[in-house]
């Protein structure tokens, strides 16, 4: 098995190529373990820097009894859709969310023109408003003359749209995904990314976890953006992007609890329980980067999964255990074939 690429040392926590690492393709997860909670599990425990293998059914094994866990009850939409040009030409759209009542912000895979409008199935048209310097648009929905809300878009993707899977997964999606890419406990649509630490529990054990620990819920909106890699050489002038999040009151009273360890299931968690604690605002764009030079404050323990080279969320985990300790420990992962990315196997930071 191949080690990863060892990189220049010099300000190893702010050079983005710090953060590469090689990975074999067959160590990229195209479908998850059955059960879920049969993944394997890499267990880092900061204050002996000790490393421990077992698997996620176990997890409970490795917390402290007095914790409080926040989990992202966000719902992925079936956000990808196909279909024509006015000169038949195909098209594919992303729909990553909604700016006001009636417009909304997508990615088109396609030459497009404003004005152009867009052909669907279902009688689904969208007319493109905007082109963003980024290269994203913002179009109007339409079926039959009337102009479409996001409620009624959910319901149109769910009959016509596909789960978007990250581009790294090199296969169409298929019904098996509509279930493994949600987590158990997803409620409010509005991501076009699953907040794929979450996807380990079963019902069974995550019983087990509502009979131990507090648990507390929020809402963050994962965006397309969580797949964008670092394009800047030093990670402190990357500007992250926007996600929507909200907070509700008792998973804010809960917080606010001293007397509890903090335990963040997934980097969305993390991010947006990080960024009340900076900003105190309960809902809005969330756009905080955490990484070794802007670390965490409130969160005690991570679980999250194996994430893409230059990405912010492997610059996430760094926040936590620094840049050479992340590189070790992936280093490690890839030599007993840890399962990486989506659909990949879990690493629990004590």
């Amino acid at each position: 098995m191949m080690s990863l690429k060892r990189v220049a040392r010099k300000s190893i926590r702010f050079y983005t190529k710090n953060y590469d690492f090689f990975l074999p393709k067959d160590l990229i997860a195209s479908k998850p373990v059955y059960p879920a909670d049969e993944a394997k599990l890499l267990i880092f425990d900061r204050k002996t820097k000790k490393t421990t293998h077992d698997t996620f059914k176990n997890i409970i094994n490795y917390l402290p009894q007095n914790l409080s866990v926040y989990l992202n009850n966000t719902k992925v939409i079936k956000a990808r859709i196909y279909g024509f040009k006015p000169t038949k030409g195909k098209i594919e759209l992303l729909v990553l969310r909604y700016l006001d009542d009636i417009k909304c912000l997508v990615y088109i895979k396609g030459k497009v023109q404003k004005d152009m409008e867009l052909l669907f199935e279902d009688n689904l048209i969208a007319k493109v408003i905007d082109i963003l310097d980024d290269g994203s648009k913002i179009v109007h929905f339409y079926q039959n003359n009337q102009k479409i809300k996001f409620d009624n878009l959910v319901t149109i993707l769910d009959k016509i749209g596909h789960v978007p899977l990250p581009s790294y997964i090199k296969r169409d999606d298929d019904i098996e995904d509509i279930k493994d890419y949600q987590t158990i406990f997803a409620k409010t649509y509005g991501a076009v990314a699953s907040p794929t630490a979450s996807l380990h529990f079963t019902q069974e054990l995550f019983n087990r976890f509502k009979e131990k620990f507090d648990i507390n819920y929020l809402t963050l909106h994962i965006g397309a953006g969580t797949f964008k890699p670092v394009d800047v050489e030093d990670i402190r002038e990357f500007k992250i992007h926007k996600e929507c999040y909200d907070i509700p009151k008792t998973t804010i009273e809960s917080l606010q609890n001293k007397t509890t360890k903090k335990m963040a299931i997934g980097t969305t968690v993390t991010r947006t329980i990080e960024y009340y604690n900076k900003t105190k605002l309960s809902s809005g764009l969330c756009d905080l980067f955490l990484h070794p030079h802007n670390k965490p404050q409130i969160t005690d323990i991570l679980l999250t999964n194996f994430h893409l080279p230059r990405s912010t969320l492997i610059m996430l985990v760094a926040s936590f255990v620094g840049v050479e300790q992340t590189i070790k420990l992936y280093d490690e992962a890839i030599k007993k074939d840890y399962r990486f990315y989506s659909y990949g196997d879990a690493m629990l930071v004590v």
